[in-house]
Parts: C-alpha cells; structure tokens; sequence
C-alpha cells in the first residue's frame, strides 16, 4: 500500500496571556484637570460691557457724528434766538402761549443730537441695534432704573445744598410758563422731556461720543468723567452745571456696566421722571 502523505502541519495561534493587572475602567482612570473657561482679559465687573463693545465693531465714526450733530443743534439754536421776540416788555403770565410755542420750539434743534448719530450708524455701521445696543433687555431695566434712581437723588441733594447756599436758581422760560395759565405746552414740554431728550441726548453722548472713546482704547472710568462733563455743558444752563454733571455720571454707569446705550437711556428717562410728572401735574 501506498503511504499516506503526510499532514501538513498547521500553526495555530497561542492563547493570549492572562493580564497581570485588570484592565482600567473609566473609575479607574484619573479625572482630567477641568478647564478653566474664565478669560482673562474681561474684567469681572465689565465684563459684559467688553462683550458688547467686541461684537458691535469700530465706532470710529462716533467723533464726525458727534461734532456734526452738536454742530447743527448749536446752530439751530443761535438761529432761533437771533429770531426770538424781544422781551423788552417783559412777560405777561396771562399771556403764555407767546411762551409755550417757543419753549417747545427749543427743542426742536434736540431732534438733531439723536438724528445725526442714527444716520451715522445706517450709513458708516451697522445699524442702532449693532451699534448702540437700542433693543432693551431685562437686564437694561434693572441697570438703568437703578442708576436712574441714584442720579435723581443724587442732582436733588445736590441742587438743595446750591440753593441753600447760592440762593434760588434764575427764572427760565419754563419758570414762567408755569406761574401762568396751565396749557397743553407744558405737557408736550414734559413729555419730550421724559421720552425725547433721553433718546436724543443718549444717542450722541452715550453712543457715539462713548464709542468712538471707546473704539481709541480710552479708560472707562475716563470715558465716565469726560461724557457727563460734555453732557452737563451743553445744556448750557450755568446753575445746573453741576448737578447735571452728579447726574450724568450715574447715568453714565449704566452705559458702562451693560455696554448698552439703551440702558442709559432709560437711566436718563427715571432720572426725568419725577420733573416731567411734576410738569405733568401743572399742566393738568
């Protein structure tokens, strides 16, 4: 008989070692340190303001906006006085609406403090919600009826301790108009006073002068002391210098906390409030 061939001899492979030690499990395995998720470079009171003002982009523009929306107001403003009436006679109280009609036109030249930086921002930006911040949030509300707040007792305190030491503050047209007949003018006048001025004003002093600041990389708390030293001298009223200066700074650290203009605006309206109501209830 023939032999058979022979088997091939195959490799088989060994059986894998017993481990020595047990595998690690996901328990067993050191905790990854956590991630620091701080940054460094926002301050922890400012914080959100530094965000804002990152996502908003250059307010470069802020300067030409502010000089040209100054500007036109200062010019409007010489016009109507080189057009006034003279008050050689002086005034009749049984006369006021002589007085009402002008009173309110003054304020017409406000129009063009708010106006000129929203065209500014349409036209060089990217619009009054980018740039300014103009939808309120919660957290504006707050902000700005507590700065508000403090600003209204602030410039009170302030103007009792300069009456009482300088004596009453000079008669005004709005002085007069309120020793007169009670008129729809001095409702219209306390309306703008409590809704127009703090949107007009705040765009110009709070948005553009503050963001162009802002955009050359000057301190914050310069920034503060400049705006509400500006915002107090164009008033132009020598008496309330001071007290619109108290004023301004605290309305001016809402704009600072949030990065927000709205929130000073609403800062600037509380700080109207009690003054518009009063005219509210003469006019009454």
């Amino acid at each position: 008989m023939d032999e058979l061939p022979e088997r091939e001899e195959r490799e088989f492979p060994k059986p894998p070692k017993e481990p020595t030690q047990p595998p690690s499990t996901p328990a067993a395995r050191p905790m990854p340190p956590a991630e620091d998720t701080t940054d460094a470079d926002l301050h922890p009171r400012f914080w959100e303001a530094q965000l804002e003002a990152a996502r908003r982009g250059s307010l470069a523009w802020g300067f030409a906006a502010f000089f040209i929306g100054y500007g036109g107001y200062y010019l409007v403003v010489l016009i109507l006085h080189a057009i006034r009436p003279s008050r050689a006679n002086g005034f009749d109280p049984t006369a006021p609406p002589n007085t009402g009609p002008l009173l309110l036109l003054a304020f017409a030249p406000n129009i063009l403090l708010g106006l000129v930086p929203a065209a500014f921002s349409w036209w060089r930006g990217n619009g009054l919600r980018s740039d300014f911040g103009i939808l309120p949030k919660r957290r504006d509300f707050k902000v700005g009826l507590a700065c508000g707040a403090i600003a209204l007792v602030g410039s009170w305190v302030l103007a009792v301790v300069i009456i009482a030491i300088s004596g009453p503050p000079p008669e005004t047209d709005l002085t007069r108009l309120m020793q007169g007949e009670r008129t729809v003018w001095l409702f219209l006048f306390a309306l703008f006073a409590f809704l127009g001025a703090p949107l007009t004003e705040e765009l110009l002093m709070r948005g553009a002068l503050w963001g162009a600041l802002e955009h050359y990389r000057i301190p914050r708390y310069a920034i503060l002391v400049l705006t509400s030293l500006i915002f107090a001298l164009i008033h132009q009223e020598v008496w309330r210098t001071p007290v619109l200066f108290v004023g301004g700074l605290a309305i001016g650290a809402a704009r600072m906390i949030t990065g927000r203009v709205v929130a000073s605006m609403i800062a600037h309206a509380t700080n109207n409030f009690l003054p518009a109501l009063l005219l509210f209830a003469v006019a009454g």
